[in-house]
């Protein structure tokens, strides 16, 4: 039934509530033929003539429009707010939950901006959750019911989708997805929400490694992110910018665009990207000069509490103990690695690629102790942990690493299956 059929049906029901004739409801602003077309769904009434009947039906302009009530749409808009609030506050499974009830909500159905916010939200907190599926299906359904709109309210859609893919594996689609916005019809001119659609694009090309796209979008990117100059833009070419160098060699570079992403967002930016960044920051200022370990250390052990305070995922606090664990074993302190990853040890399982790093530097620290059967039988873990996880072209460098590590153990054919694997992730 057509929105004007609902709003239709709604002032017929609410005028035979009160008692009403179509004569009487019209009288004597409007024609009861008027009221009757209204009624009957043939005519659109205006803002005016609904705010009109609205006064004399005795109810609510937001009833007449929407089919709840005023004090109904004041719930469920607290109810938003608070599903995004704990979102933003990384309680990923309360929100998850909070959209969902509001979702099922059948107050929510001629609510069309409304629920679309709740079906984006809900997506949004599947992905926080793990859920890529999920994600994956909602965004693909808003992403459908958004086609034809301004390319401003698609982004939002078509950015989480990308990502979505893009840590799904699917990375075909997550570039399909990406370059849709850029080379669809439509494109306006660059805008932070661009530039961030843009970086997830540019990490797609990355985790694919089509290395030569990136680098040349890469440059693009900063080219645009200069000519907007606003500190969200800046942040997200240069932070993405700086993972592109890393991936092609270049150290020294990335660790200079990470630099400055670090600068502008220390200035202007939200505090858990910014415990992130400089996490990020410390560790590849840790890769281009490992003799600087303590200065990283700091760094990180600041990025980590920074996290706790701003309510960071658990994946992200993650990251960090694994740059941490790096920076230790660079200053020659296994002890203080074990540690750090022993607890975190058992709670990865729903991130192979973590939880084999985490079991990999456990490996590389008992080496350091002396203790050889500890760090084969971490390492072997390490191995049995990216078994599960897919074959894909950036998984490579996780099967070379164990294999190095294993190498440094004398662990020979264990560590020949790993190169082995490794090759196998880029084709060979």
């Amino acid at each position: 039934m057509a929105s004007q059929d609902l709003v239709g049906e709604r002032i017929k029901m609410m005028r035979r509530q009160r008692g009403l004739s179509q004569a009487q409801l019209a009288h004597p602003e409007l024609s009861d033929s008027y009221v009757s077309l209204i009624e009957s769904g043939k005519r659109t009434p205006t803002p005016a003539v609904l705010e009109l009947l609205a006064a004399k039906l005795d109810c609510s302009l937001t009833y007449l429009v929407n089919g709840v009530t005023a004090e109904r749409m004041e719930e469920l808009e607290v109810a938003l707010r608070f599903a995004r609030l704990a979102l933003e506050n990384g309680d990923v499974e309360e929100a998850r939950q909070c959209y969902g009830e509001l979702i099922r909500d059948k107050s929510m159905a001629g609510l069309a901006t409304l629920r679309t916010e709740a079906e984006f939200g809900y997506a949004r907190s599947c992905e926080a959750c793990g859920d890529l599926d999920e994600a994956i299906t909602v965004l693909t359904q808003l992403q459908s019911s958004l086609e034809g709109a301004p390319i401003d309210q698609r982004i939002p859609v078509a950015l989480a989708l990308c990502r979505c893919y893009r840590d799904h594996g699917d990375l075909t689609l997550a570039v399909q997805v990406g370059e849709a916005i850029f080379d669809g019809p439509g494109r306006v001119e660059w805008s932070d929400d661009l530039v961030e659609m843009g970086a997830t694009l540019l990490m797609a090309y990355i985790f694919r490694t089509d290395m030569l796209r990136a680098q040349q979008f890469a440059t693009e990117l900063l080219g645009a992110a200069e000519l907007l100059g606003t500190p969200r833009a800046i942040v997200a070419a240069h932070w993405n910018a700086a993972i592109v160098a890393d991936a092609c060699g270049r150290v020294q570079e990335a660790a200079a665009l990470a630099e400055r992403a670090l600068a502008v967002q220390s200035e202007n930016g939200e505090p858990r990207n910014l415990a992130r960044l400089r996490a990020e920051y410390a560790w590849l200022r840790l890769i281009a000069n490992p003799l600087d370990a303590e200065a990283c250390r700091d760094l990180l052990v600041r990025a980590y509490r920074e996290m706790g305070e701003s309510s960071s995922g658990r994946i992200d606090k993650a990251s960090c103990l694994l740059y941490l664990a790096q920076a230790e074993l660079c200053m020659g302190r296994p002890e203080q690695v074990v540690d750090l990853l022993l607890p975190l040890a058992d709670t990865m399982d729903d991130s192979p690629p973590h939880a084999s790093e985490v079991h990999r530097i456990l490996g590389q620290a008992y080496a350091q102790l002396g203790r050889g059967e500890d760090a084969a039988f971490e390492l072997a873990n390490a191995s049995q942990d990216l078994e599960v996880s897919p074959k894909m072209r950036s998984m490579a460098q996780n099967w070379a690493s164990v294999a190095t590590s294993m190498e440094n153990v004398h662990e020979y054919d264990n560590a020949i299956m790993a190169y082995q694997q490794a090759l196998a992730c880029v084709g060979f």
